[in-house]
């Protein structure tokens, strides 16, 4: 079977990838044999391999989910839920909500609008819905207060009984809030563990229940993430090996050429919410000590039509990655008009996928041509497979990336500024100080 390919001719020569292969060994030793700063958050790197004795429970309770709900929200924030939307909405139809297909999956807790939890709780009435609430303490804001209303309305509307039935809690092992109350209502549980951080949790039951729930092979996944673990391990040679390239890469162009911006561009628009995963691995693992890619995402040829300006002239800080779909799902050809008022005809008889495949290859020239280095990253097809591969793959390469840098990749300290602020703005108990410093400042 073939895998997804790696290609940086458009950005570097071979000579100089391999001169990283002494480095990259370094890190990749670091990672596999846990010597290297954030090390107690490894548990990602064998998970592959390790969450197969789960997925038969994890199976079963989605099928359950799905036989007793019309719709299913997923309540999480950042690494609880970006991975799993982004492979759901990958899959599923781009019409899936008009269509009716069941359950729906929706999502709550990534942010603190008081209008979508209204509209969201609004068209929950009288609906037949379940919760899965993904939270390791059970006490980070945005998921812990949309947890709280739509466990309350569940509870109204069905009772507690048979809300019980339909909740089920994502959460540490041990400790926390979120435990705490699982335990106390007898809430089905799947665990977090310790050693697994947000952004790289898609592989465990954080992401894989809301997969499955959706109607998705969560099974194929894991097959497709385990067989790049195996292609990406250090036993591979950085020639044969996507993700040590990839990290390669983009640290040289940020090192030695200058380019502070990384462009995630894909020509497929099912393809967002990978981009919006991407940027939260990327983004934390990386941005801090003063360093680090920004990650960007452009969605073409969309965003030819009102980023492709900059990109093509602006400053030249930006790389690009353009992730292509090989072979979509379906086949659409253009048809042939006799008027030909819009001058198309030239088009007749190729497929659509042509048609975008060409806009594709002509913007990766345009954009190289410009002065913005451009990698490739070709998948197969649009699949369980090949996603669970192009996640590990993207999971490695930013471990070794951030290693290549010299940063923490596993930590996120600069997250918590904001919400000690918020806290104390809020009058929570014991941040009385910070709010008095807070409104003095402000006034």
């Amino acid at each position: 079977m073939q895998d997804i390919h790696f290609s940086y001719q458009h950005a570097l020569s071979a000579d100089t990838v391999r001169s990283y292969a002494a480095r990259i060994a370094q890190c990749q030793s670091m990672l596999e044999q846990g010597t290297g700063e954030g090390n107690d958050f490894l548990g990602w790197i064998n998970l592959p391999a390790d969450i197969r004795p789960q997925l038969a429970d994890i199976q079963a309770t989605a099928e359950q989910l799905r036989r007793d709900c019309d719709i299913i929200v997923c309540i999480g924030i950042g690494g609880s839920y970006l991975g799993a939307k982004a492979v759901i909405e990958a899959l599923q139809s781009s019409f899936v909500q008009l269509e009716g297909g069941k359950p729906q999956i929706v999502y709550a807790g990534q942010n603190i609008g008081e209008d979508y939890l209204y509209e969201l709780m609004t068209l929950l009435r009288d609906k037949r819905f379940g919760i899965i609430c993904i939270s390791k303490s059970g006490t980070t804001t945005e998921p812990a207060l949309a947890f709280r209303l739509l466990k309350t309305q569940l509870e109204e509307q069905v009772g507690k009984a048979d809300a019980q039935k339909r909740i089920v809690c994502i959460t540490d092992a041990r400790k926390g809030a979120l435990r705490t109350l699982a335990t106390q209502e007898g809430y089905k549980t799947f665990v977090i563990e310790d050693n697994i951080g947000g952004r790289f949790s898609v592989l465990s039951p954080v992401g894989l229940l809301p997969i499955a729930c959706a109607g998705f092979d969560i099974q194929a996944l894991v097959d497709g993430a385990a067989r790049m673990m195996q292609v990406c391990s250090s036993a591979t040679r950085i020639e044969e090996n996507p993700a040590a390239q990839y990290a390669a890469v983009r640290n040289e162009l940020y090192q030695k050429e200058g380019k502070k911006v990384e462009l995630l561009a894909n020509f497929h628009p099912k393809m967002h919410y990978m981009s919006e995963w991407w940027k939260q691995l990327y983004g934390e693992s990386e941005g801090k000590d003063g360093k680090g890619i920004f990650p960007a995402s452009v969605d073409f040829t969309t965003d030819l039509h009102s980023m492709g300006q900059y990109v093509q002239d602006g400053q030249r800080i930006l790389m690009e990655t353009v992730i292509s779909i090989l072979t979509p799902d379906h086949e659409l050809r253009f048809p042939h008009d006799e008027a030909n008022l819009d001058g198309l005809n030239f088009l007749s008889g190729k497929r659509i996928d042509e048609v975008n495949k060409m806009a594709e290859l002509g913007t990766m020239f345009a954009h190289v041509d410009g002065g913005v280095p451009n990698m490739k990253i070709e998948v197969p097809a649009l699949n369980e497979y090949y996603l669970g591969e192009l996640i590990y793959f993207f999971e490695r390469a930013c471990g070794i990336s951030g290693y290549l840098l010299e940063v923490n990749p596993f930590n996120q300290p600069g997250v918590e500024a904001y919400k000690k602020n918020m806290f104390a703005l809020l009058g929570k108990p014991g941040y009385e100080k910070e709010g008095e410093a807070i409104r003095a400042r402000k006034a």
